[in-house]
């Protein structure tokens, strides 16, 4: 089975963070989202992947390649302009031939996939979408559906009245080929407003998948260091990464003083360094080549690569990008005890 990734938007609402790569390709716990969404498909069995690619094309391009160093097949293509959910996945058309799945590449989720094929099979649906549960769908698509689990309407960011249903689409899908062929050609449109509407008053079958657990849309710079305190708190699981028994989680050799203080959870990638009387944690994502210099404190943040932080300074509550240097005065501490995120690109 292949699965299609819809990797093209601009990631507007992340920013600053995608000022310089796309959207799939921030960081999670050190390694890019979508590289992270494929390794968990790959415990399934799945690692035949097509990438829908548009904004900065070239640098997911250039870190996968054809895929082979990570143990997947990748092919491309490419959205000379933004065609939306339905043209993507319309412009691969002619990779697909059977059942295979489609993704939001800006999501984490941890769906049983082996189950939700299993779910779509036994209810013999055109489309299956798998739905999340949330206490206010008014900012997404809610879906309405019978005793059967299949669809029965759709709607887009719902007013308060308008609400008859808390599950909202969580950007999977499985799909039959023959769903491709009402989906026009080279033309911008969505497939939750607009196709998916349009099949089931033709007679096509929906069905929803409810098992999806842990959800999220990583829209914001806020969401995004809320994922990473959930994968440190074990609110989501995230393969090949543990803090269940360990506090501490190290990747590669690092070079860490004896006189400094980590207080876990805490990542830390590879050749890092940390100098003496320095405090690290909790909550805090170190990247790989970081520089930590003598006493300075990293709290509650997530560190890029290549991040240096200079004698005596701190930064609590921040987002720091791949290469950037901080170097406060002391009168100008990155601080944020309110855990209101301050991002430094």
């Amino acid at each position: 089975m292949k699965a299609l990734f819809l990797a093209g938007g601009m990631g507007t609402r992340l920013k600053p963070l995608t000022n310089e790569l796309p959207k799939p390709m921030v960081p999670i716990m050190n390694k890019p989202l979508l590289e992270r969404n494929m390794a968990n498909l790959k415990k399934y069995g799945i690692a035949d992947f097509v990438i829908s690619i548009g904004y900065k094309a070239e640098y997911i391009k250039d870190y996968f390649g054809d895929g082979s160093k990570f143990g997947f097949n990748i092919e491309y293509v490419y959205e000379d302009v933004p065609m939306g959910t339905g043209g993507a996945i319309k412009k691969a058309e002619h990779l697909f031939n059977d059942t295979f799945l489609v993704f939001n590449a800006d999501i984490l989720c941890n769906i049983d996939y082996l189950e939700l094929v299993n779910h779509h099979k036994s209810k013999k649906a055109t489309v299956t979408i798998a739905v999340t549960e949330v206490s206010n769908p008014s900012a997404y698509g809610v879906i309405e559906y019978d005793e059967q689990d299949y669809a029965e309407s759709f709607t887009e960011k719902p007013q308060p009245d308008e609400i008859k249903s808390n599950f909202i689409n969580a950007g999977v899908y499985v799909f039959e080929p023959e769903v491709l062929k009402e989906i026009p050609e080279d033309v911008p449109i969505s497939v939750e407003r607009k196709i998916f509407p349009a099949i089931l008053k033709k007679g096509h079958k929906i069905s929803v998948y409810k098992g999806c657990h842990y959800w999220m849309d990583i829209g914001n710079p806020v969401k995004y260091k809320q994922t990473h305190d959930d994968i440190m708190s074990g609110n989501f699981l995230l393969s090949g990464v543990s803090f269940e028994k360990e506090t501490l989680f190290k990747e590669g050799k690092s070079n860490i003083d004896n006189t400094a203080t980590i207080i876990g959870p805490v990542y830390i990638g590879d050749n890092v360094t940390i100098e003496g009387l320095a405090k690290i944690g909790p909550n805090t994502v170190i990247g790989n080549n970081v520089l930590i210099r003598t006493g300075g404190s990293v709290i509650n943040s997530i560190l890029w690569n290549d991040v240096t932080i200079e004698p005596f300074d701190e930064v609590h509550g921040v987002v720091a990008s791949s290469n950037f240097r901080v170097n406060c005065t002391s009168d100008d501490k990155i601080k944020d005890e309110s855990i209101k995120l301050k991002v430094l690109t």
